[in-house]
């Protein structure tokens, strides 16, 4: 994995909702391993480097907005030469209850603008995929304005559980082991 991504909305009115789930694992990520987001705006978002030659890797939390992270995320790359299938894009999951994370390569966009971008500036659905359950409020045009408000207490208490319990197998994606990852995320006692 040379590109993990955090998708979500710069700036404090957007920190604390929904949307932004993945950028919460990210930055989370980034604690556990001991670096720091940095604005680099030639990548368009908050950037951290892990490891060295070889084993380089790259966080990257893009700050150009959701319907824009595909710029980001092509910028950095075509700048670094990274393919799609060596990245791991982290983000909100309607179609999951919160407490529940769920790892996969490739399929659909459901109505994710975020991955919608991506999948047009690099021309592909072949990335990594881990999806944070935040639910879905039920009604079709209730969407918008649910993915931007901060999740309720006992929602908030179940996305946590649902990152830390994906993050404990970090260490598998890490070294490419996705099916270990997925088995063990998989079939982890949800909420």
């Amino acid at each position: 994995m040379k590109l993990i991504v955090g998708l979500g909305n710069p700036g404090r009115e957007y920190a604390a909702t929904r949307h932004n789930a993945g950028a919460w694992w990210v930055a989370r990520l980034a604690d556990q391993l001991g670096v720091t987001l940095k604005v680099d705006t030639k990548f368009h978002g908050l950037c951290a480097r892990i490891g060295r030659g070889e084993s380089e890797s790259w966080l990257l939390n893009p700050q150009t907005y959701m319907n824009a992270s595909g710029r980001a995320v092509a910028a950095l790359c075509r700048f670094y030469r990274i393919q799609p299938e060596q990245m791991l894009v982290v983000h909100d999951e309607l179609d999951l209850p919160p407490g529940v994370s769920r790892l996969k390569l490739d399929g659909g966009l459901g109505g994710h603008n975020g991955l919608k971008d991506i999948v047009a500036q690099l021309g592909t659905r072949e990335f990594w995929r881990l999806r944070i359950g935040i639910g879905h409020p039920g009604e079709k045009h209730a969407v918008v304005n649910y993915v931007l408000q901060p999740p309720r207490k006992e929602e908030a208490s179940l996305i946590d559980t649902a990152i830390n319990d994906s993050l404990e197998v970090w260490p598998l994606i890490a070294e490419g082991n996705y099916q270990a990852a997925m088995m063990k995320l998989h079939t982890q006692k949800q909420s």
